[in-house]
């Protein structure tokens, strides 16, 4: 079968296996338990530091003043939720287009930790306790009590906030699969080497 006949999850696989040749597993290892466990604060602690909170809190904020050029309110209201995704999605993407497949897994840990960094805010949409950051001179808008009100789906906050959870959730154990898997490419690759060397 040619190369561009193979299904696109064959020729990532295939591309990741051959990228872990060479590479060192071993500093990979500590970086993914420290990243996984930074990720996972997120999911524990709604105000607990982690080291991706801040870059997403920038995401989201830029995300505001960027959807606001289109002119749509709404957009500009849920552009900062869509940053913090898109964000760390675009950043997974340069990742895989320079083969940095390790790099991919741990834009999937910031991803993860961006979903339950948006959950708390999601939840709070009815009761409108949280403190909010505006640019605004007419203070800030709470973006969920907005966009779930228009939807008419407020009275759903908790339920929307569960389900992003479990989205990220589900993103974390997927990246800390993918990182595991390079990992024991990378090892055995090594391990396959020095047998072929001896």
């Amino acid at each position: 079968m040619d190369e561009q006949d193979r299904p696109t999850f064959t020729h990532w696989r295939d591309d990741a296996r051959d990228w872990c040749r060479g590479r060192a597993w071993q500093p990979r290892a500590v970086v993914l338990l420290l990243l996984v466990w930074q990720a996972a604060i997120a999911f524990r602690d709604s105000e607990g530091f982690h080291v991706f909170r801040g870059i997403t809190f920038g995401a989201h904020e830029f995300g505001h003043l960027f959807f606001a050029l289109s002119g749509s309110e709404w957009l500009a209201v849920a552009g900062g939720s869509l940053m913090q995704f898109l964000v760390p999605l675009g950043a997974a993407a340069v990742m895989r287009r320079y083969r940095d497949w390790f790099g991919v897994a741990v834009c999937g840990l910031w991803l993860a930790a961006s979903f339950a960094d948006l959950a708390p805010y999601i939840a709070d949409a009815r009761a409108m306790d949280l403190d909010l950051v505006s640019f605004s001179e007419e203070g800030a808008v709470h973006d969920w009590h907005f966009l779930l009100s228009r939807a008419g789906w407020l009275r759903y906050d908790q339920t929307v906030a569960r389900v992003d959870r479990f989205a990220g959730f589900a993103v974390l154990l997927a990246s800390l699969w993918l990182g595991v898997w390079l990992l024991l490419q990378m090892r055995t690759a090594i391990a396959k080497r020095s047998s072929d060397s001896e």
